[in-house]
Order: structure tokens, then C-alpha cells, then sequence
């Protein structure tokens, strides 16, 4: 039972990037565009330039998208982690101490999902497996050779 499990595990963790990317992604859309109902509990969109909110919502598009892809996973998910962690500590933390006082639930699991994912990497699927299988096959390719005359 436990070599099946070990055998998906890079399958789960996969799935696991690939929801928790889209999740972040959609957040980040939300924010930027308007879409999907714009920002919870306001509507419309994040004003250009206003600090924090419009640079988390373009971390949150972009780093989301990238790790949904599993391009740059470990990078995209630690500035992703790092985002939410300070979201966490800078807007909601203020307002009490713990996370289902002050509303921070979804950044705290956001910062430790996207943690874990550094650790992990992208899994199956994920572009970084495509790239590093490229470059290592041009690695092992032998220099050409000038062709006598």
C-alpha cells in the first residue's frame, strides 16, 4: 500500500500546484481586471500603483500562473509564500491574533501551501520536468565534429 502511495506522489503533488495556482491566479485576476466578481465584498479592481494590493494582486496573477504551469515552481512559489506572509502579518494580524479572528485564513494557507511547493517542486506535469529534460539532453549531445575535406 505504501510503494502505490509513494508511486503518486508526484502526481498528487502535481494536482496540489496545480489547484493552489489557479486558486492564487484567479485572486490575482480578480483583483487586476475585475473578473470573477472583482474583489471580494467590494467589487471592481485594485487601483494601479496602490501599495500593497496592486503589487500582491501582479505577484498573485503572475506567480500564480507560473506555478499552475509549473514553470520556475520553487522561485514563483517562495515569492508567492513570502507574499502572503507578509499580507498575513501587515494587514490581518493587526486586527487580532489569531487567523480566524482576523479573517487571514486564506493567506496563511496560502503562504504555507506555496512553502511546501518550494520544497516539493512542480511534480508531474509541471514545465520545469520539461526543461530540465531538454537542457539535459543537450548536455549529454556531443560537440559536433568538422566534417574533412
Amino acid at each position: 500500500m505504501t510503494a502505490r502511495l509513494n508511486s503518486a506522489q508526484p502526481y498528487a503533488i502535481a494536482l496540489f500546484r496545480i489547484v493552489t495556482g489557479l486558486l492564487f491566479a484567479c485572486h490575482g485576476a480578480a483583483d487586476l481586471f475585475g473578473v470573477l466578481g472583482g474583489i471580494p465584498g467590494r467589487g471592481g479592481t485594485v487601483p494601479v500603483g496602490a501599495w500593497p494590493f496592486w503589487y500582491a494582486a501582479v505577484i498573485e496573477l503572475v506567480a500564480g500562473a507560473l506555478v499552475l504551469v509549473g514553470l520556475g515552481t520553487r522561485v514563483a512559489a517562495l515569492l508567492a509564500s513570502g507574499s502572503m506572509a507578509y499580507a498575513y502579518f501587515d494587514v490581518h494580524q493587526s486586527a487580532a491574533l489569531w487567523p480566524l479572528q482576523n479573517g487571514g485564513e486564506l493567506s496563511v494557507l496560502f503562504c504555507w501551501s506555496f512553502l511546501l511547493l518550494v520544497f516539493t517542486g512542480s511534480g508531474a506535469f509541471g514545465l520545469d520536468r520539461l526543461v530540465a529534460t531538454r537542457s539535459a539532453a543537450a548536455d549529454e549531445k556531443p560537440a559536433s565534429q568538422p566534417i574533412a575535406a
